[in-house]
């Protein structure tokens, strides 16, 4: 049981209409802590049933959110962000318990989730049509923009708060109304953010959640009902491309945010200890377990000896641990199935010739902790190289030329984050322009904030989330032609 300093965010049944509801008929699901594999909770197992519910629920609901004004709106958005805040320490402690990353990175998190329901907050004041010249002196030309109509949001484990506020922040900014999925393993955080949204004053049926386990029947209703006219996904490809389908029968809007293999590209020229630092901070954050995360780092032969030995000693000082513990710098993976996938990856790099020069196995405490690993001597054809691990795995790679490198980082389906280290400029603005990725980091290995857009190329998704451009995929534009002006 968790002990939180208000209890009443432990919510265990699914948000419809403001009121928190069951199927008896489907019974419970548990929650695991995946540091120890104790229940921390029992969560009402909900359906097909409550979704077609909820979106009815919101549908009625948003005919007087979409006629408030965005300044309106926005009040209750400031409002939900200060109770997000205020109880920080409950939400990253619910995070922590039932996602298993470090304290520090959950409270991290919280603080990520809030700042994309103050950015949108006012974004939603600047929702801006335009006056276009005219083809005709007796005409005038208007564009303005209206909510897309019911959003359906699935949400992934791996961020359980802040990947449900990048999304119903611009939708709810938008005057849309929500349905919100979380992953079954992680319910708790999606549900505590449902109630300091009851709180904040969102009308009822506005924001919904519906947890189960039952993600093909959930997710069937929620693509689609016909009075769904947006969905917004964040998760693995192959689910990203069946939900693509399944909503061309309906033809929604969609948004993608899909799996990524992203080059940790690192050049001759740049500064050993920034790049060391740069990787640590983009691979092992998460135990690995991010979109973004470095995938391949691809090391200049120049440098390669001294990062290879610098990252080696900077991994085996990583402590594994529940992240409760203060001392933790990494927590287990989600499940057995994570651990037995990462192992697998490694296993195939080490039969093709690679060597651990740290880890390379499941860890001594059992259960889904694996040893953060660094994988020297990785070659293309290896698995590590061309599948998203996540997990806390380092397989480096060494190129010769520059060329080199472009045509190894874009030998992938995926093109969602990239990163360059390089003091050359001319390189810099070169490598950017020939990455065929959404994002590149460069001499930085963090690059998500609220203020700039998120998202990738390729097969890695469709649509931008946070920043300026984030709210324009939960809007509609309206064209008018007046005659008579």
């Amino acid at each position: 049981m968790l002990h939180l300093n208000d209890q009443s965010l432990l919510r265990t049944r699914a948000f419809v209409a403001g009121s928190w509801v069951e199927e008896p008929e489907l019974g419970e699901f548990s929650v695991f802590n995946p540091a120890d594999d104790k229940v921390l909770a029992s969560v009402a197992n909900t359906g097909p049933k409550t979704a077609n519910t909820a979106i009815e629920k919101a549908v009625v609901a948003m005919e007087g959110w979409k006629r408030r004004t965005a300044k309106d709106r926005a009040h209750i958005l400031r409002k939900w962000f200060d109770l997000i805040l205020t109880n920080a320490e409950d939400l990253a402690l619910i995070m922590t318990a039932e996602q298993g990353k470090p304290l520090a990175e959950s409270q991290a998190e919280i603080r990520y989730a809030a700042s994309f329901v103050e950015w949108f907050a006012e974004e939603g004041k600047r929702a801006y049509g335009d006056v276009i010249p005219a083809h005709a002196p007796d005409l005038r030309l208007l564009t303005l923009k209206q909510p897309v109509g019911v959003v359906a949001a699935i949400t992934p484990w791996n961020f359980p708060s802040a990947m449900i506020t990048r999304k119903a922040a611009p939708a709810l900014a938008a005057g849309c109304a929500l349905v919100i999925k979380p992953a079954a393993e992680t319910p708790l955080s999606a549900l505590a953010l449902a109630e300091l949204a009851h709180r904040a004053g969102f009308p009822d049926g506005l924001i919904n959640v519906v947890v189960g386990t039952d993600a093909v029947g959930i997710g069937g209703v929620l693509s689609g009902h016909p009075q769904v006219r947006k969905l917004t996904f964040t998760g693995s490809t192959r689910v990203g491309k069946l939900l693509m389908a399944q909503c061309a029968a309906t033809v929604k809007k969609t948004s993608m945010e899909l799996g990524g293999n992203a080059p940790f590209i690192i050049f001759d020229d740049a500064d050993l200890r920034a790049a060391v630092a740069g990787v640590m901070a983009s691979k092992f954050r998460n135990a690995g377990q991010t979109c973004i995360s470095a995938n391949r780092i691809l090391v200049q032969e120049g440098i390669y000896p001294d990062f290879v030995r610098e990252l080696t000693r900077a991994v085996k000082a990583l402590r594994l641990g529940d992240g409760r513990d203060p001392d933790t710098d990494i927590g287990p993976l989600i499940d057995g199935a994570a651990l037995d996938n990462v192992d697998s990856l490694v296993r195939n790099a080490l039969d093709g010739g690679a060597m651990a020069m740290a880890g390379g196995q499941a860890s001594v405490l059992g259960g889904q902790f694996y040893e953060p690993t660094v994988l020297v001597d990785v070659t293309p054809e290896m698995r590590v190289f061309r599948e998203e691990i996540f997990g806390p795995v380092a397989p480096v790679v060494r190129f010769s030329s520059e060329a080199d490198a472009i045509a190894m980082a874009n030998d992938t389906s995926a093109g969602l984050a990239s990163y360059i280290y390089t003091q050359n400029v001319s390189r810099i603005f070169h490598m950017a322009d020939v990455l065929d990725y959404g994002m590149v980091g460069i001499n930085e290995g963090m690059i998500s904030t609220e203020v700039a857009p998120f998202g990738g190329m390729k097969e890695s998704g469709v649509g931008r989330e946070g920043s300026k451009y984030g709210i324009d995929d939960y809007l509609e534009i309206k064209y008018l032609c007046i005659r008579g002006g």
